[in-house]
């Protein structure tokens, strides 16, 4: 592979004696990683059913390598139940290093494709919120259909400048995770046409970028909250600097120490920022992943300057519930909420049109700000009746609807469900498996109405059962094609 000549000097003068290895490993064969959706199941019992041979990756507890060449995890109805999310290596490791706790605030600055911001979900459990944020509308609308697929209700997707966002969330957020825009030279090997995208926009055009949104999100971060800074390229100006950028600006932000790897090599020293070794870098001549950088900081209570003001305010605009419930349920949902045993706080409902939603408790009041989704869809009225949606299907446990009908991942009825076909489903409807399935679920099993899909005990969507046929809801956007 031909590398520009200006960046094989800059690798030199980074790397040293370590250079000729740095470029030896550009012959190496990529590494492809599988990371298990915690928020769905756990990390053992994923790999009680996994039909592939993993190889753990080692500084992720929920990460693997596949191989790539010869198995294909995302066409898998497993994938389509949520179950994993398909990442590489070291991109797994910002979400995993920023240390969030159930009931938190987290944001994902460039939230986009969504790998980061589903991990992120998964240590939230479904408690708190999660804003995930990408400037790119097209690219929002790719983000939502991941976290809806990992089963996350927690929501907030937001296609903003991470600049508006600031007067709707001023030290709002417990954690802050930036995987910054950069040039992308720790993918080269992985993605050879970042190398022409190099040449067109290098660190310069980036690290300006950089130091905006690392800015921008400071103020946005409560005291003693943490942010999590990264990138996937080796730049000293869009990785260390960047950092000093901040701390100039910030003086009340202090540089964390994150669990190690022995694969993990220091930042590098600037200004007599001896604390800038705190942050990492990550080479893939020295680990099984691409290249990567991390820092991790965190925001003291010094020179804040106005915090009980802004605290005051954010107060004042935060509506209990969200949206401050229905007045009056509709018949309809009110029976269909009637199946469900996962218990939901009234005041949190909240009616958009015929759409009904389950917002987080405790947001600002949005209103101007551009989203594609606040909270969990749980889907539509339509004229006398109610329609579930996808969303909900995926945030659903199988134990939670009273309604299921739960196949074997070996049942040829699992792909032509997720192709949309109607299915013939007499036979489970006809004799005792139906009901054994829901042992100790305390409901009677029906024949007829809104029935979970599962594969194995894990949803994979709605369908409407009437005299033994399914008729199939599965969201037409997301049906496989072959």
């Amino acid at each position: 592979m031909k590398l520009p000549v200006a960046f094989e000097e800059k690798m030199k003068d980074l790397l040293g004696e370590e250079f000729q290895d740095y470029i030896d490993c550009y012959e190496e064969k990529r590494y492809y990683g599988l990371r298990v959706n915690t928020l769905k199941i756990s990390v053992e019992d994923f790999q009680k059913i996994c039909p592939w041979k993993l190889e753990p990756i080692p500084w992720i507890e929920n990460g693997f390598y596949y191989d790539g060449d010869s198995i294909q995890p995302a066409k898998h109805p497993y994938y389509a139940a949520g179950l994993y999310y398909l990442q590489e290596p070291s991109a797994m490791t910002p979400a995993n290093r920023l240390p969030v706790q159930p009931r938190e605030k987290v944001l994902d600055v460039c939230a986009a494709p969504g790998g980061k911001a589903t991990e992120l979900a998964s240590k939230l459990g479904r408690e708190g919120v999660l804003a995930a944020n990408d400037i790119s509308s097209s690219r929002a609308k790719g983000l939502l259909k991941n976290l809806e697929l990992s089963g996350v209700g927690n929501l907030l997707v937001l296609s903003e400048e991470p600049g508006k966002l600031i007067s709707y969330f001023r030290e709002y957020f417990d954690k802050i995770l930036i995987d910054a825009p950069c040039s992308g030279e720790g993918m080269f090997r992985k993605e050879k046409r970042m190398v022409k995208a190099w040449e067109e926009h290098g660190p310069e055009f980036f690290s300006k970028i950089q130091k905006s949104i690392i800015a921008q999100a400071a103020e946005m971060l409560k005291p003693g909250g943490m942010i999590l800074y990264s990138t996937c390229t080796f730049d000293r100006r869009e990785n260390e600097e960047t950092i000093l950028s901040l701390l100039e600006q910030f003086p009340e932000f202090e540089i964390c120490e994150m669990k190690g790897y022995e694969g993990f090599r220091p930042g590098i020293p600037k200004d007599d920022r001896e604390d800038l070794v705190k942050t990492v870098r990550i080479f893939p001549h020295c680990m099984k992943g691409e290249g990567h950088y991390l820092a991790l900081l965190k925001k003291g209570s010094e020179g804040c300057e106005n915090t009980e003001t802004n605290l005051e305010r954010q107060k004042k605009q935060t509506v209990p519930g969200s949206a401050g419930g229905l007045k009056k349920i509709p018949e309809e949902l009110e029976e269909f909420l009637g199946h469900l045993t996962l218990p939901l706080d009234p005041s949190r409902l909240d009616l958009k049109k015929e759409r009904v939603y389950y917002m987080p408790a405790e947001l600002p009041d949005l209103k101007g700000i551009r989203f594609l989704r606040t909270g969990l869809l749980l889907g539509e009225l339509k004229k006398n009746r109610f329609e579930p949606s996808q969303a909900l299907a995926m945030y659903l446990k199988m134990e939670e609807y009273d309604q299921v009908l739960n196949l074997s991942v070996e049942d040829e009825r699992v792909h032509r469900y997720l192709k949309g076909e109607t299915l013939d489903v007499s036979d489970l409807c006809s004799n005792s498996s139906q009901k054994k399935q829901k042992a100790g679920s305390g409901r009677k099993q029906k024949d007829k109405g809104w029935s979970l899909v599962c594969v194995d005990g894990y949803p994979l969507g709605w369908g409407k059962l009437a005299s033994g046929t399914l008729k199939n809801k599965y969201l037409p956007g997301w049906r496989w094609q072959s």
